[in-house]
């Protein structure tokens, strides 16, 4: 860890402008960043003071707070000459694993210890497990080395017990990789982003419960993260330098209890401790360290009444009690249901914001050769199999959605249809996909009298009539029956209706011919989908409940006992199943996380989405027997990359939210 260094050659009107700028910037991202501004004071005489019992010298420094892996467990050292060393109270050594390390971070059950350091001699980031039940240490899992020296290396475990290393480096530079399950680790550590963090930073520390990631600017305050590994790269302030808050002079070491943070200030030899609330952060007290040489690094451990501390300075490390200060927060994150993708596609060809919608295809004949066409906004349409390998690629423009019907019939030819909104010329993109080999073929474009096109859904009714819905951005929706005329697919507006604001996705139901649309950030809603019916709006779902804001992709699962509506809840990454009639029960919300056995990132920022209920398997055994579920993915991770499309399988979702 390196030492905190006083800030010089630096104007200090310079400086300010800087942490105003920074807090004008990110400060948007809580209403009060800091309140209770006049703390209690404690001095350091009302503490007292012991050296750690430690026999050998220590870079690092943590107290277990578990020591059911192995008994009397009581603190783990990183030593640059002697390795990790896990002591008793006495200092005495009960185990060791040999290596030259200089930081530590660790996570700990009843199945063992998991311990993040760096190695000193190759500034390598490596995680390593003491077995509870072998007492043996596993061969290390070292982290490919990063573009710059690693300052810290934390832990963090999320909702699905995946164990993900941070890296903190020089520069500004962060890394979040994959290294494990619970306590076991993985055979190769995944990436699986990169960070823009702080200029200086030099610790760092994860609270599991809140899924948050705590890092130091060393001159400018304390900054917390999103470490969900498909969290949007946000930042929100919750210790800054007076006057923006009560740090003196220099953010430096941190602990974390039950949602509350102690911070160091170096030079000013002082601990900060706050209470850390889901939308501001109180200031509990402040505790004078004078007593102390210069102390930069921090451990904490809870006990009935009192808050254990252990303390690096200039002279080693030195051992505190101090009362216990606020309460822990009891307003956790909702966690929900979690599946993971069994396929992800080949990467969108173009970059950023791109990919968008996709349909299935069921091969009619073979279910196993079926497809997904996938959207790309900047510039086509996609197809991939079910291995997710693109196999046909069509540049035609910015296709925003598309949808697919079966058994479109001209002068005898019958091929299966897909529509997709053009937005390049507000039109109907119109496509064939032959029964027989799945061969897409763009058969060319339909005006329509939409000013801003946006999103698409198509509707076959009863009598075999084919229509497509598209909307505006403005909330306009029209209906366009598709027909034939002089071998050609013709459009022709047949109905129009109005949402109070913009929506996009939209899905019809064949049989009982209802249409679901979206209004973003209201609602979604329901109505008949015949050409001749009313339009009058029923609500199925508003915004502002379990579905969080922007309301996207619109989807219908039509199963043998149950049919559902799955909506894209893009304002928590998460996904909302519905009974697909009234009154459109709330059947529960999942979100889907990575796949670390197949190295498959989870998804999230999520636009269109897709569901089929046909045995995909071809056998009612496998995988897909129930159908399958295909998301976009806004945030490609592991390795961070171009958008793509994820599926799942429904046996997985029907599993997760007891789903017939």
């Amino acid at each position: 860890m390196i030492k905190i260094k006083k800030l010089v050659s630096i104007k200090s009107r310079w400086v300010w402008l800087m942490l105003f700028t920074s807090l004008l910037v990110n400060g948007c991202q809580t209403d009060q960043p800091q309140k209770n501004l006049q703390q209690a004071i404690t001095s350091a005489q009302n503490m007292s003071f012991k050296p750690a019992n430690f026999k050998q010298k220590a870079e690092a420094a943590q107290l277990l707070s578990n020591g059911a892996f192995l008994q009397g467990a009581d603190t783990i050292i990183a030593s640059k000459k002697n390795g990790l060393l896990v002591l008793n109270k006495s200092g005495e050594v009960l185990s060791k694993h040999a290596g030259h390390f200089s930081t530590v971070d660790h996570r700990a059950n009843a199945n063992g210890l998991l311990v993040a350091t760096v190695d000193a001699d190759l500034q390598q980031a490596v995680v390593v497990k003491l077995d509870a039940k072998t007492g043996q240490w596993s061969p290390r899992l070292s982290v490919p080395k990063p573009n710059f020296k690693i300052e810290d290396a934390c832990l963090y475990q999320d909702s699905a017990n995946n164990v993900f290393t941070f890296l903190v480096g020089e520069e500004g530079h962060g890394e979040q990789w994959l290294v494990g399950h619970e306590t076991t680790l993985i055979k190769e550590a995944l990436l699986v982003r990169r960070l823009s963090l702080p200029p200086a930073s030099s610790f760092c520390k994860v609270d599991d419960a809140t899924h948050t990631l705590y890092v130091n600017e060393e001159n400018v305050g304390l900054w917390a993260y999103a470490a969900q590994s498909e969290a949007e790269l946000t930042r929100k302030p919750i210790a800054m330098l007076k006057p923006f808050g009560d740090i003196a002079k220099n953010a430096s070491g941190m602990a974390l209890i039950n949602n509350q943070v102690l911070l160091i200030d170096s030079e000013t030899e002082s601990l900060h401790h706050y209470q850390v609330n889901q939308q501001d952060v109180s200031i509990l007290k402040s505790t004078d360290l004078a007593l102390l040489d210069a102390p930069e690094a921090l451990s904490v451990r809870e006990n009935e009444t009192s808050l254990e501390l252990l303390i690096k300075d200039d002279a080693g490390f030195q051992l505190a009690t101090v009362s216990k200060q606020g309460s822990a927060s009891k307003a956790l994150p909702v966690v929900l249901p979690q599946v993971k993708p069994i396929v992800q596609t080949d990467l969108m060809p173009s970059l950023g914001d791109a990919a968008d919608d996709p349909a299935i295809w069921v091969h009619p004949k073979d279910a196993t050769k079926s497809l997904v066409l996938g959207t790309d906004k900047q510039g086509g349409l996609a197809v991939y199999n079910l291995t997710g390998k693109e196999v046909q690629y069509l540049p035609v423009g910015r296709l925003n959605n598309v949808d697919i019907r079966p058994g479109f019939n001209v002068n005898g030819t019958l091929f299966d249809l897909a529509v997709a909104s053009n937005r390049d010329n507000n039109s109907l993109h119109i496509f064939s996909i032959n029964r027989d080999n799945g061969q897409v073929q763009a058969l060319g474009e339909q005006p329509t009298t939409i000013k801003d096109m946006y999103g698409i859904c198509l509707f076959k009714d009863k009598k075999n009539q084919f229509y497509a819905f598209v909307n505006d951005k403005d909330g306009t929706f029209e209906q366009y029956h598709l027909t034939t005329l002089n071998s050609q697919i013709t459009a022709n507006k047949v109905r129009i209706f109005k949402l109070d604001t913009q929506p996009e996705g939209c899905v019809a139901d064949d049989e009982s011919e209802q249409l679901f649309v979206g209004e973003e950030d209201a609602a979604v809603w329901a109505l008949n989908a015949a050409a001749d019916a009313s339009t009058q709006l029923t609500k199925v779902v508003s915004a502002g409940g379990v579905v969080h804001a922007d309301i996207e992709g619109i989807a219908y699962y039509k199963g043998k006992k149950q049919s559902y509506v799955i909506v894209s809840s893009q304002g928590n990454d998460s996904y909302v199943v519905l009974e697909a009639l009234p009154p459109y029960k709330l059947r529960g919300a999942f979100t889907i996380g990575l796949n670390a056995d197949l190295g498959i990132d989870g998804a999230s920022e999520t636009d269109g989405l897709e569901v089929t209920a046909l045995d995909l398997s071809g056998n009612n055994t496998g995988i897909w027997r129930l159908g399958m579920l295909v998301v976009q993915d806004g945030r490609k991770r592991m390795p961070e990359g171009n958008q793509n499309f994820k599926y799942i399988p429904w046996t997985a979702i029907a599993d997760a939210l007891k789903l017939q």
